[in-house]
């Protein structure tokens, strides 16, 4: 169980992912547990964020800023030599968070990720990195990001992958999407994977401009439902289609007995983004 006693620099952890890509191949997950305790919440830090994903700034976290401080002990789970698979390559196609209470800037938290459940798909493979924060030995947030690793042919894998999803209703707003968003969104994240910083760098993996990070979608989403979240529930979303910078999206949230459903579109085409859930916890 590799015990941090600070977050992990990102940039070396990106130079190793790089440098070591040909040596992951396996069939079997590490079975290590990172921990870093003790962490307190830096104040210019949350700001940054708040503004950044559209939440106004106050002392309460976002329900998705556990997992910024999270994805350092993430990246090194996934640069170990024994992990299956690279990180290039690999495409977050779903999130899962529950907050079990809201959590305050006041507050000092200990995380804890692991990886699990790999199993096939009919694209590839994937896996869940699980990621827990307590404090004071209490968990108050947890989140499931779910990774998928591609393999076989685009049509082989085009079988498997349904991105189109049933119009909602109860749009809340749109919003504008800037060309600079992925840059603004790793400076505040540590993200720095090259599709989302410019387009140059996005199409030298095959897309046409830089795209917007699934989490800051899910954050602005989340943001625009501000007020209106209960104090505990946990938020289920896929990630769909990418969203094309510059861009502007139109966020929709429907209520529902226990929650409400969430639906992002492209405002002009109506190409799906995000779907998802927010279930009101007990």
């Amino acid at each position: 169980m590799p015990a941090l006693t600070a977050p992990p620099s990102l940039l070396p952890l990106y130079a190793k992912a790089a440098l070591t890509s040909p040596l992951h191949r396996g069939d079997a997950l590490p079975a290590s547990v990172y921990t870093l305790a003790g962490q307190p919440i830096g104040r210019e830090h949350l700001a940054a964020y708040q503004r950044v994903c559209g939440f106004p700034v106050t002392d309460l976290l976002p329900p998705t800023y556990l997992h910024v401080l999270a994805f350092p002990p993430s990246v090194a789970l996934m640069t170990e030599r024994a992990f299956p698979f690279p990180m290039v390559g690999m495409v977050h196609v779903a999130n899962a968070i529950t907050v079990a209470r809201p959590v305050v800037a006041d507050e000092t938290v200990s995380l804890s990720v692991r990886a699990a459940d790999l199993r096939p798909h009919p694209a590839g493979r994937q896996f869940d990195l699980i990621a827990t924060a307590t404090v004071d030995g209490e968990v108050v947030w947890s989140g499931r990001s779910t990774y998928l690793r591609r393999a076989g042919k685009p049509a082989e894998r085009a079988k498997g992958e349904r991105k189109d999803a049933p119009a909602r209703p109860g749009a809340v707003s749109q919003v504008r999407v800037p060309r600079d968003i992925g840059r603004r969104y790793a400076a505040v994240s540590g993200d720095r994977n090259p599709i989302h910083l410019y387009g140059l760098t996005a199409k030298a993996f095959g897309f046409p401009s830089a795209i917007a990070h699934g989490m800051w979608l899910k954050a602005r989403t989340l943001a625009a439902l501000q007020g209106r979240l209960p104090d505990a529930f946990t938020v289920d979303v896929a990630f769909k289609l990418p969203v094309l910078l510059p861009a502007t999206v139109a966020i929709g949230a429907e209520p529902v007995a226990a929650g409400w459903t969430l639906d992002v579109r492209a405002a002009k085409s109506g190409k799906p983004h995000l779907a998802g859930t927010v279930t009101e916890a007990g």
